[in-house]
């Protein structure tokens, strides 16, 4: 099988390789300014930035290596929230959210050489109704100061989630099945 090179800092990213069985992978970050045209839906937006992820890190990787790269984002009536910039850009991201539905977007790319596809997943996610105390004791716990949107569902973040409609490891920020579809094209198997 061919190197694998995950070109994220994600340690969540990572987590999720190794639980499909992708245990000897790279990681090789590349820098990226994450701006994207004006005008691209959220799906357009997180394929691109992943893109010209996967661009800037083949220049880091030989022809025959397989990289990964991704771009989640979480978008609220179109409007992307990004990492809060401190506690209180996290409160009002999770004001903002709460009692509301809100859509996870992450472009996935798998290049090889000069061949590249690039798919996007899409989740829908309700937050329940929560106090101001509930969203502070969320912040002070500091999960939410690296993440999109102000929260991580694979952690204290789901406390605040009523429901979701899509796939969960997408809202982690890797959507696994439909990696596992994009690696079969390039050879890779992760069953059998």
């Amino acid at each position: 099988m061919a190197k694998i090179v995950l070109a994220s800092a994600s340690p969540r990213r990572q987590e999720l390789l190794r639980r499909v069985g992708l245990e000897d992978f790279d990681v090789r970050v590349p820098e990226v300014e994450e701006t994207f045209p004006e005008g691209l839906t959220p799906p357009e937006v997180v394929s691109y930035i992943s893109r010209e992820k996967a661009e800037a890190a083949s220049a880091l990787c030989t022809p025959e290596e397989i990289v990964i790269t991704a771009d989640t984002m979480v978008f609220l009536d179109g409007q992307r929230l990004g990492k809060p910039r401190d506690e209180s850009d996290a409160l009002r991201m999770l004001t903002a959210l709460q009692g509301r539905r809100h859509t996870v977007c992450t472009g996935v790319t798998v290049r090889r050489g000069d061949r590249g596809l690039t798919e996007a997943e899409s989740s829908d996610v309700c937050f329940r109704p929560a106090s101001r105390e509930e969203l502070l004791a969320y912040i002070r716990t500091g999960e939410p100061m690296d993440k999109a949107g102000a929260y991580g569902i694979q952690g204290k973040g789901a406390l605040l989630v009523e429901r979701l409609d899509g796939d969960f490891f997408n809202v982690m920020g890797l959507p696994l099945l439909r990696l596992s579809r994009m690696l079969e094209r390039f050879g890779v198997r992760l069953l059998g």
